[in-house]
């Protein structure tokens, strides 16, 4: 049998095709999806669960003329296969590589950049309201998953849509649950017939006539709601103003391909409930999609094979805390977005359930929920990564900082987070942060800090937030006593008795700092605190050495390094300071190492900035300290 793949370089070959070949393609799709998956790493449940529906979304529709948006996108690689990339399929989510999401830059198919929940309603009411505005006739699609539709903002979408009256299908990707016997036939029939012409014209046609009876119509409707309500869970979407069609098997093509088609001819907003199975085609993917999400490189044949366990990662430690501080205090509440996993709390969820609350995918309410509790002598703990956490921003000042509420923020995926990208880059916390009122900010060094500082944090009444990175730490003892540090104060690792550099490192930072000062020998202080700043250190090191320079994973633009300059300015001390960080510029993905060379956050690329920049070598002739008497500030 000749193989199909090969000759698809974009949607126009697939739509050449002959029906009865689709599932041959959509079979070579499930092969070339895990055998790259499995070299390279990636998403890969998410993405076996969606080949036959990208299959026929792609063949019904004339992309990228129609519109195609993906919500989230992390089942996109059929996509980005059958829309010319299968051979960059080999650096998928590699520096240099495709991205694991869809990018606008990468492709005209991408018709959306996605990577976050739960916008693809609101960019494709954007895109069908545009069309309209041009007189341009296309279809616009969104395809979104049911997890993505617990977050607010798809409702808000749908809501405005419906309003709006917009042609715009909807498709709900429902893989929550395997299609079980009442979504069999008889459903994939009804679909067909719901999705037809002559039952929406009779539709539309019999509202008319009956909106000259309003009895009589609001009879109908209520029959018309009821009656579909007793054999599908459309209701609430026809409330919203949406035809609802389904649900239907996302794995049949050919319901797939014949329900498509006659959508793709109906006016106003649809949705279509499709059911799908995460890991389809792959037995061990199946059995436990949530293992086979994201996965590193693997070999199918034998599936993930748990690895000896190393250093702890930070995420790890956090939830070991998490349960170790809940013994202690039985005003612990634990809340997680829908990443449980991600964040390290499902030994917490399993010991403590009735103190466990995962909101979804909800980050608004996930603070102001937390607020909440706060006010009422709780005290509520937030699992949420750093990307995540923007999300709530104004529930995190309105609702939490302006109250002054002991909610504390356990910030995972702080600073470069590597294959997943941008999108998933903690680039901006200790910036948005730190500008806040009443909130202390802490940056651990290693792994010891991060459980300390998260006790710190715990014990504060006021709001209070731990950044830490994705991955493992250094490999230090974690002590087990819950004591806490000093609020504010940080400590100095290294003493160059030279007295030239002054390296200010923050949080993840203090590991290349320290072996950059090696190279150029120069003090090292670990500052741990970003607010309140440990301005007695700051001083203390401006008025001993002749430069600083500040090291944060995070940008530049007003982050750990701002404030060490604001504290001079307000000392009225002129030292010269060079500030390392997170470039003005979006990171793209690929090896964490890679990405902190790159930014010059690696020890080679700090001690270069210092030298290009100082000229400090430890060849360089010892100079004496620099001291500024503080009753008499530098002009």
């Amino acid at each position: 049998m000749d193989r199909l793949l090969e000759k698809i370089n974009d949607p126009s070959d697939l739509r050449r095709l002959r029906e009865d070949q689709l599932p041959q393609l959509a079979k070579e799709l499930h092969d070339l999806i895990l055998a790259s998956v499995s070299r390279t790493g990636g998403h890969l449940s998410s993405n076996l669960g969606t080949v036959e529906l990208t299959v026929a979304l792609h063949y019904v529709f004339d992309t990228p003329h129609d519109r195609l948006v993906w919500d989230v996108g992390h089942q996109t690689y059929a996509h980005k296969i059958l829309t010319g990339r299968r051979e960059g399929m080999a650096k998928l989510r590699q520096w240099g590589g495709i991205a694991g999401f869809p990018r606008r830059v990468e492709s005209e198919y991408d018709t959306f950049g996605t990577a976050h929940s739960s916008t693809s309603i609101s960019a494709a009411l954007g895109m069908a309201i545009a069309a309209k505005r041009k007189g341009e006739r296309r279809s616009v699609v969104a395809v979104i998953g049911d997890g993505a539709m617990s977050a607010g903002m798809a409702f808000e979408a749908m809501n405005n849509a419906g309003a709006a009256g917009a042609d715009l299908l909807v498709i709900l990707n429902d893989n929550d649950m395997s299609i079980s016997e009442s979504v069999g036939a008889f459903n994939n029939y009804l679909a067909r017939l719901l999705s037809g012409r002559v039952y929406n014209t009779m539709r539309r046609g019999g509202k008319e006539v009956l909106s000259k009876l309003p009895p009589v119509k609001e009879l109908a409707r209520r029959w018309e709601e009821h009656t579909k309500g007793m054999v599908l869970p459309g209701t609430l979407f026809e409330e919203f103003g949406f035809n609802y069609i389904g649900p239907i098997d996302g794995h049949d093509l050919d319901t797939l391909v014949k329900t498509l088609s006659n959508v793709r001819k109906l006016s106003g907003p649809q949705l279509l409930h499709v059911m799908t199975r995460k890991g389809h085609g792959y037995a061990r993917a199946e059995e436990d999609p949530i293992l086979y999400h994201g996965v590193a490189k693997f070999d199918p044949a034998v599936g993930i094979v748990p690895k000896p366990s190393g250093k702890p990662s930070y995420t790890q430690v956090f939830g070991d805390w998490l349960c170790d501080m809940a013994v202690r205090d039985v005003r612990l509440i634990g809340i997680t977005p829908a990443m449980r996993e991600g964040s390290g709390l499902v030994r917490f969820s399993k010991e403590y359930p009735d103190r466990y609350f995962d909101v979804g995918i909800a980050e608004q309410h996930a603070l102001t929920f937390a607020a909440g509790l706060a006010c009422e002598g709780m005290k509520p703990v937030v699992a949420i990564y750093s990307t995540f956490l923007q999300r709530a921003y104004d529930q995190l000042i309105h609702d939490v900082v302006l109250q002054n509420l002991p909610v504390v923020f356990a910030i995972d995926r702080g600073g470069l987070v590597g294959a997943d990208g941008p999108t998933h880059h903690g680039s901006f916390d200790l910036t948005y942060l730190r500008c806040l009122p009443n909130t202390t900010v802490m940056a651990p060094a290693d792994e010891n800090e991060c459980r300390q500082m998260l006790t710190t944090a715990f014990m504060l009444d006021t709001p209070a937030a731990v950044r830490y990175p994705r991955g493992a730490g250094s490999g230090v003892t974690i002590e087990r006593e819950l004591k806490g540090l000093p609020i504010g104060k940080g400590e100095i690792r290294r003493d160059s008795k030279r007295h030239k550099i002054a390296i200010l490192a923050f949080g993840s930072m203090l590991h290349p700092a320290l072996a950059a000062a090696e190279e150029i020998d120069a003090t090292v202080a670990n500052m741990r605190f970003v607010k309140p700043l440990d301005v007695e250190l700051v001083t203390y090191l401006a008025r001993t050495h002749e430069a600083l320079v500040t090291v944060e994973e995070n940008v530049v633009a007003g982050g750990a390094g701002s404030a060490v300059s604001e504290a001079l300015a307000a000392q009225k001390f002129a030292v010269p300071i060079l500030h390392l960080g997170l470039p003005d510029e979006f990171i793209d993905h690929g090896d964490p190492a890679v990405q902190l060379a790159h930014c010059g956050l690696d020890a080679k690329g700090i001690a270069a900035s210092i030298s290009a920049r100082f000229g400090s070598r430890k060849s360089d002739s010892p100079a004496p300290p620099v001291v500024v008497n503080l009753a008499k500030p530098a002009a």
